[in-house]
């Protein structure tokens, strides 16, 4: 299943009242998931198997490294907690790193909403605007995203161009120079 979504990450110490605004807005609180991204060896991209009790699935994307709202190409593949689909992969290409996080998954519509604490990393949140179905134009996902980011009043200081992979893998590098 491909979808176009256009997202933020951002560094965040204010998550209570994220919390609040998305309660005063209605939101539907899917649960918090304890979820392990395994991300594998690739030449292009990002892919990764994400094991968790709400989500799991194996997601191929590409995206610019750029601060601020930006378009991400999404393939998901449902994945049986059961199959050998993680045991392939390692074997296959190898594990570059392991995301270990606590996610609270919103949705506001078509807007998804992650607010995180992840191991060795910290408390962020993410916004997703996501087309599954070419449905909403790029232009209006980017209006979306940017209207919540005011809403929580996300500084351009604490936006974050990477995935929490490259995060983990440049705080590895750092530790062992």
């Amino acid at each position: 299943m491909k979808r176009l979504i256009i997202e933020i990450k951002a560094k965040s110490n204010n998550q209570d009242r994220v919390r609040e605004i998305l309660k005063l807005r209605k939101a539907d609180f899917k649960g918090t998931d304890h979820q392990i991204d395994t991300y594998f060896n690739v030449n292009y991209g990002r892919l990764k198997l994400r094991e968790g009790r709400i989500e799991s699935s194996l997601v191929f994307y590409d995206r610019e490294n750029e601060p601020g709202p930006k378009q991400s190409n999404v393939t998901l593949f449902e994945a049986d907690p059961e199959s050998p689909l993680k045991e392939i992969l390692t074997k296959a290409l190898g594990i570059l790193v392991v995301v270990d996080k606590h996610r609270e998954i919103y949705f506001i519509d078509n807007v998804k909403f992650h607010i995180d604490t992840v191991e060795k990393l910290g408390t962020f949140i993410e916004i997703e605007a996501i087309a599954k179905d070419n449905s909403i134009s790029k232009e209006k996902l980017l209006e979306q995203c940017q209207s919540f980011m005011d809403l929580f009043q996300i500084s351009q200081e604490d936006l974050i161009s990477v995935s929490y992979s490259d995060l983990l893998v440049q705080k590895y590098i750092d530790t062992s120079t």
